[in-house]
Formats: C-alpha cells, structure tokens, sequence
C-alpha cells in the first residue's frame, strides 16, 4: 500500500535524518522524501511517499508524531490532496529526432533548460503519472542523466 504522510516540523538539524531512520528500522519503504521551508522560516514541510503494510504505516507515523520537532502529521492519502513532483531530463538529442523530441516536450509541457552538441535537457512538472508519461515517452531516445525532486504535497481546500 502506498501512502503519503505529510509533517510540519521545527526547521533544525537532524530532523529529516532522525525521521528517516525510524522509516529505516520498520518494514515500510520510502519512495520518495522531500523537505523545504514554508512561508514561516522556522518550520519545514517533509513530504514523505511510503510503500508498507497498512500496520508498518500506522506505526512509523506514530513514531514520527512522537518526534520532539514534530508540530502536526497529516496522512494525506485519507483526504484530497494536490501533488506534483519536478523532474529533470538530459536527452539524446540527434538532428533527425529534433522535431519528435520537441512535439513531446509540447505535449508535456516540458521546458528546454539546457542544451550541449548532442543533448538537451528539459525540466517539467506534475503529478507521478505525468512524470512517468513523459519519462517513458523519451527512453527510446536515449536517457543520458536524470532527477527527480520527489513528491510535494499540500490538502486541497481550506484546511
């Protein structure tokens, strides 16, 4: 089961790497794991996407609110929730593929951020699938590097 858990956290070190290692010695994988400041300096949000049995969630997430930097979890997988991810791709980009290449990235949305003698490199953003469309869309043109930021994610709505 995958699940998304979301943290507000007291913005000082150790916090994510203590967070971390509690994910470690439960049976529940991470899938990704994203942390940055919110609009108050002193609190991070940490955006964490989780793959374990219902039980290991439950429990690595009380073990995270019991954190002492903790401020408030939230397990966004039970509510409605905007999500995007950014991912950046550097391509073989070959002369006679240049105009395919570029109707991908349109479709996608892609942007163009950088080009060398025989590849380009584009960023875009959006949720996992759109991310994984346009990853498998561009491996037959030969995938040189690649990175993703990993999922971020905020409630819609209100709250």
């Amino acid at each position: 089961m995958q699940r998304t858990i979301s943290a507000l956290a007291r913005n000082r070190p150790g916090v994510v790497a203590e967070m971390a290692a509690g994910f470690g010695r439960s049976d529940v994988n991470i899938l990704s794991l994203a942390a940055g400041e919110t609009e108050n300096p002193e609190i991070s949000r940490i955006v964490i996407c989780v793959e374990g049995d219902e039980d290991a969630v439950r429990e690595i997430t009380r073990h995270v609110q019991d954190m002492e930097a903790i401020i408030q979890v939230d397990d966004l997988s039970r509510k409605d929730f905007v999500d995007r991810e950014l991912v950046m791709v550097k391509v073989t980009m070959e002369t006679e593929r240049t105009g395919q290449l570029m109707q991908i990235f349109e479709v996608f949305r892609a942007n163009v951020v950088g080009m060398g003698q025989e590849t380009v490199t584009v960023e875009m953003a959006g949720d996992r699938e759109k991310v994984d469309g346009l990853i498998k869309m561009l491996v037959p043109y030969g995938i040189r590097s690649m990175c993703r930021s990993g999922m971020i994610a905020l409630k819609r709505g209100d709250e």
